[in-house]
């Protein structure tokens, strides 16, 4: 089918501005000002910030026309917090969080309260079997959480426990991480076996000592050499590094082998640490899993 051009209308349309490029179209969008983030605004459309008696979270900049009764504004509420219409009372409070008036009246349109952009509407959740209520929706600690006993664990089947127990059968230094290796096509990590195991290099570092860490060239002081119950068989350096860098806090397993901060404490294989003339530095490097813990 040809379609004709009939040209333009002959009058112009109301409220109709023609846009020539598109400099005048981002224009157009934008014009709603920084209040509303950059956005076009109907002229009967406000934005409100959302909050609510039982909730820690607030609802931004949710759009209600002004031409909508409070039932309906209700109706939508209850759609962002789950609060029956029914339980449900409204309080409009200016930018500043001050309350204005109870908006009461399901029949009265927004508008007849004159609200601006920015302004809140607090809710009131008056059921008293609200799911919401004392932090229900909001506090984690008040979930109940599912604990099995070691009988209970035991009678079951398909566990990681008996899948262990049962590969060690065939091979008692079997580990998970061992597995993962294999199934991967990864070098299988080596298994400590020597209670002395890099004994020597231990003797060469004393504690108080600067160090760096291979890898990342990570600084820090010596705090402790020796064996550290827990970790694999043989010597180890316990760090604290300059930078949040580590793994740990200078404990493993609720023994604790020297002081420091969460993430700044770390323990090395001593062939891993180089002793010597290294002053703090800022640094930012990434981990490696293969001889630290």
């Amino acid at each position: 089918m040809e379609v004709k051009n009939i040209g333009n209308p002959p009058h112009p349309l109301p409220g109709f501005k023609p846009i020539g490029t598109m400099g005048d179209l981002r224009d157009y969008v934008v014009s709603g000002g920084e209040e509303l983030g950059g956005m076009k605004q109907a002229e009967s459309t406000v934005f409100f910030h959302i909050t609510h008696s039982n909730l820690q979270a607030k609802f931004m900049e949710i759009r209600l026309d002004l031409h909508m009764t409070i039932a309906s504004v209700k109706e939508k509420i209850r759609n962002h917090t789950g609060t029956a219409v029914q339980h449900m009372d409204l309080v409009l409070k200016d930018q500043s969080n001050k309350p204005l008036v109870e908006l009461n009246d399901d029949t009265k349109m927004l508008g007849f309260y004159s609200p601006q952009n920015g302004y809140y509407i607090h809710v009131i959740d008056n059921d008293p079997h609200s799911l919401s209520k004392k932090g229900g929706l909001d506090d984690v600690s008040q979930v109940k959480k599912y604990t099995m006993s070691d009988e209970e664990y035991d009678k079951r089947e398909n566990t990681y426990k008996k899948y262990k127990e049962k590969m060690r059968e065939t091979d008692p230094t079997w580990t998970l991480q061992k597995e993962i290796a294999k199934r991967n096509g990864q070098p299988i990590p080596e298994t400590i076996n020597d209670p002395e195991f890099q004994k020597d290099e231990a003797e060469a570092i004393a504690v108080g000592k600067r160090c760096q860490v291979y890898p990342g060239d990570r600084r820090g002081e010596v705090m402790y050499v020796g064996k550290v119950e827990g970790l694999p068989l043989g010597y180890w350096v316990g760090v604290k590094y300059d930078e949040p860098v580590g793994k740990n806090d200078g404990s493993v397993r609720g023994q604790r082998y020297f002081e420091c901060d969460m993430k700044y404490g770390a323990f090395i294989r001593p062939s891993n640490v180089t002793v010597g003339d290294f002053p703090p530095e800022d640094d930012e490097l990434l981990l490696g899993d293969g001889d630290e813990m």
